[in-house]
């Protein structure tokens, strides 16, 4: 027997009058809301607190399904906030289709708390800097790791918004899992400020203290001017001669690690 409470058929039965048509409610918020992009961006943003307004799927039996094999602890929060509609109409919602199916959009947490997250002392765990970078997806994929590793927050300076849908998608919505924000070099969060550059000290010979600041230049040109002059110390990945550099991702993973594994760590 089908439960009504997953049967998204069931509330056809219902008084039409008292039902939210979720198109609607997607359309005024869309403005001003956060997109998470797939099942696995709306399963971590419930999971670390997200206020979700609107979420839909084309296949919500096959979206309760993953949550059942991938997140059963958010799973009834999932069947809570999933509405099915047609492929079609969730094609309409979104730049690119997801795999699974699955979009939803969330309030952005607020910017005075993310800046007294990232300025509260003592921090437990560094600051990621990324001085003006320019790859959306490689953003992403930073905020990630920053939340495995469970750093304080994510910093980018420049014009990249780190709140852009295809960063969250590459972060898989665990933007709502470490506070992600863009501040002028200026506007940094006190703490010493290691920042990554082939001309500085090894990392192997250095421990990260948790308080650090740890800062990566563009894919493109490196660190900026004034970062580095910004900078307490500069420190270096280990490298073969003649590789010119580390993808941007693999360069915050590399220094996170160096971070947990000489003391600091997620609980």
């Amino acid at each position: 027997m089908t439960d009504p409470a997953h049967d998204p058929s069931a509330a056809t039965s219902e008084d039409p009058e008292n039902q939210v048509d979720p198109v609607a409610v997607w359309r005024r918020a869309a403005p001003d809301a956060v997109l998470l992009d797939g099942f696995h961006a709306l399963k971590h943003a419930v999971r670390f607190g997200a206020e979700v307004l609107v979420a839909v799927t084309a296949d919500r039996a096959a979206a309760l399904a993953l949550a059942d094999e991938l997140a059963a602890d958010v799973r009834d929060a999932l069947a809570e906030l999933l509405t099915e509609v047609s492929h079609a109409t969730y094609a309409s919602l979104v730049p690119r289709p997801h795999p699974t199916a699955v979009a939803a959009l969330a309030v952005r947490p607020d910017r005075a708390g993310n800046l007294a997250k990232l300025a509260h002392a003592p921090r437990t765990a560094p600051v990621v800097v990324l001085d003006q970078p320019r790859n959306l997806g490689n953003a992403g994929a930073v905020v990630r790791l920053a939340a495995g590793f469970g750093a304080t927050g994510v910093v980018t300076t420049g014009t990249l918004d780190p709140w852009h849908p295809t960063v969250v998608r590459g972060g898989a919505g665990l933007h709502f899992a470490t506070a992600v924000e863009r501040l002028t070099v200026d506007e940094l969060p006190p703490g010493p400020l290691f920042a990554l550059d082939p001309e500085g000290e090894d990392i192997r010979s250095l421990k990260l203290p948790d308080e650090a600041l740890l800062a990566f230049g563009s894919e493109r040109t490196g660190l900026s001017a004034e970062l580095r002059a910004r900078a307490d110390h500069l420190v270096a990945l280990p490298m073969r001669p003649q590789v010119s550099s580390y993808n941007l991702a693999t360069s915050v993973a590399m220094t996170l690690y160096h971070w947990s594994a000489t003391g600091g760590a997620p609980a």
